[in-house]
């Protein structure tokens, strides 16, 4: 450094800090974000690929989810993790679109390289990246479609569109009916739908085709008792959240107790106590009973007597979703139990499902929360199924809510990258060499879905473009044909907030990471090097004590 003190030169920074600035900093993120992009780009479309991923642990992830890829990679560079947060704002969002998100992110940030070289200012890049953003966004509403809610072939081509590439396209069919039928039952009035009212449970056993929903609840616990029912027909369900067993007493108290007809009267009045618990159970009419405290084993003799059925330790999410089910209320107090509070389900039924009891609540009037059974070979199957469903009732809840989609298959990209270039034209000025780059980034999507399916992405790119400058907005790309069709006919359809989200949130990114001119890293706290720098002995490792 040229500041000089005694022919000293001063350290503003800690020793082993280090610094990069101006390109070197930028070209370092940049490939740092484009290398979690390349990371991703292999597994976008119907005919993506998958990745293993191990942990610490030796635990195998297979998943061809973006976000889950993301997430369980042990990530270090900070801009990479910028990336990653791309995806997890749009699995928040919108549930899908993880990979598109990371992949126009990486892109955008690639062709501001080529500006930079031609030494266009990162600020005047940023500024042309948050223009064309906005304009997508404004013609991305403009080629939307209207949809209706009770359109439930559109929906279910919706998640369809969703699950296929993924390991659940065996058997989507079957699985898209189920989530489409889930979502509508649990959808308000208003069109919202609170995603978290559809319960998955896992089971390994079966095939995928074993699936099903269950008009109601699903609940993984056994009934308490062998001799109570198993079978609940007509079913009046209490749900309480109070111990069933004799109260203690709040202060310290100790009872002396000198002879054994003392002692008898004591259990027979604790005994007493138990059963006018169960007693006022029985005779609001309850014949089930979930109960999220625990159920005493003289409690449970008394109610398998009365014939109810009883299960204990219920959780607060089951027993929330249950209410919303039932239409019962949550109790938590014995004295307020009363017929009013009850809910009802048609049956309530102990079955095994894969050598495990579980109870089944169905046959709900107008149930406000499912469940949907999930069934595969293998745990990494159902693991990757359980995403896949999740992926499709998210986009067919966002669906619902803003009632726009879009044609898929890379065609609003194409759409979007053309009408840029013609924006750029008109904005002139040196933007318009970012717009335009922003405009070419776009095309990596119908570019990545070509290569994926092993099609030559020149040729493609040059059918899609030719088509949509004849006006032809909805074509896009069918890697299984291998040519630009109308999306619409083909089904493949994406909501609205998957392409928006995406182009906004990468944007976002891609301009965050390129205004970093300057990267300042602290040194990593270590133990000091035996005898401390400058081999100063002692004093050394005095100086290396505040590390810690």
């Amino acid at each position: 450094m040229s500041t000089q003190l005694g022919g000293q030169p001063i350290l503003i920074l800690k020793e082993g800090s280090s610094r990069t600035r101006g390109r070197d900093a930028q070209s370092m993120n940049i490939a740092a974000a484009k290398a979690v992009a390349s990371a991703v780009r292999t597994t976008l479309g119907p005919k993506g690929m998958d990745k293993m991923l191990v942990d610490t642990l030796g635990d195998v992830v297979i998943t061809n989810d973006g976000v889950t890829i993301l997430k369980e990679m042990d990530i270090e560079h900070p801009a990479a993790k910028m990336m990653v947060e791309v995806a997890k704002t749009q699995d928040d969002e919108v549930g899908d679109g993880t990979t598109t998100a990371v992949v126009i992110a990486g892109e955008l940030l690639k062709r501001s390289e080529d500006l930079l070289e031609q030494d266009v200012h990162p600020t005047v890049i940023a500024q042309g990246y948050r223009e064309a953003a906005e304009k997508a966004q404004a013609i991305l509403k403009d080629i939307a479609i209207d949809v209706k809610a009770n359109d439930t072939v559109l929906l279910k081509k919706i998640a369809e569109t969703a699950m296929t590439g993924k390991g659940a396209e065996a058997a989507k069919d079957k699985l898209c009916d189920l989530v489409v039928k889930a979502v509508m039952m649990v959808a308000d009035e208003d069109g919202t739908v609170d995603t978290d009212n559809i319960k998955i449970e896992k089971k390994v056993g079966g095939s995928i085709e074993d699936s099903e929903i269950i008009e109601g609840m699903l609940i993984d616990k056994e009934r308490v008792h062998p001799s109570m029912p198993k079978i609940v027909k007509n079913a009046k369900i209490l749900l309480l959240n109070a111990a069933v067993e004799f109260k203690k007493t709040e202060v310290d108290a100790e009872i002396n107790i000198t002879s054994p007809d003392q002692l008898q009267a004591f259990l027979d009045e604790e005994e007493r106590m138990i059963k006018s618990i169960v007693d006022k159970i029985v005779a609001s009419g309850a014949n089930v009973l979930f109960c999220q405290k625990g159920i005493d084993d003289i409690a449970q003799h008394f109610l398998a007597k009365a014939g109810v059925f009883a299960t204990r330790r219920v959780k607060k999410s089951d027993m929330e979703k249950l209410a919303r089910a039932t239409g019962a209320s949550l109790v938590s107090s014995i004295d307020a139990i009363s017929k009013q509070e009850l809910g009802h389900a048609g049956l309530v039924e102990e079955r095994k499902v894969s050598g495990e009891e579980m109870i089944f609540v169905e046959q709900c009037k107008n149930p406000k929360a499912v469940s949907i059974i999930v069934r595969g070979g293998t745990e990494h199957v159902v693991d990757e199924l359980e995403r896949a469903i999740d992926d499709a009732y998210s986009v067919v809840s966002v669906v619902l809510e803003d009632k726009k989609y879009v044609p898929g298959g890379g065609a609003p990209e194409i759409e979007l990258s053309l009408r840029l270039r013609e924006y750029a034209a008109s904005v002139g000025g040196r933007a318009q060499l970012a717009i335009e780059a922003f405009a070419t980034a776009l095309e990596i999507i119908p570019r990545t879905l070509a290569e994926n399916a092993g099609l030559d992405p020149i040729d493609m790119l040059v059918e899609l473009r030719s088509a949509h400058e004849k006006g032809k907005k909805t074509v896009g790309l069918d890697v299984f044909e291998g040519k630009a069709v109308d999306m619409l006919k083909a089904g493949v359809v994406e909501p609205l907030r998957v392409k928006t989200q995406a182009i906004a949130s990468a944007a976002e990114a891609a301009v965050m990471i390129l205004r970093i001119d300057d990267v300042i890293a602290s040194s990593k706290s270590a133990a000091p090097p035996a005898g401390g720098p400058g081999g100063m002995g002692g004093m050394g490792d005095m100086g290396g004590m505040g590390d810690y």
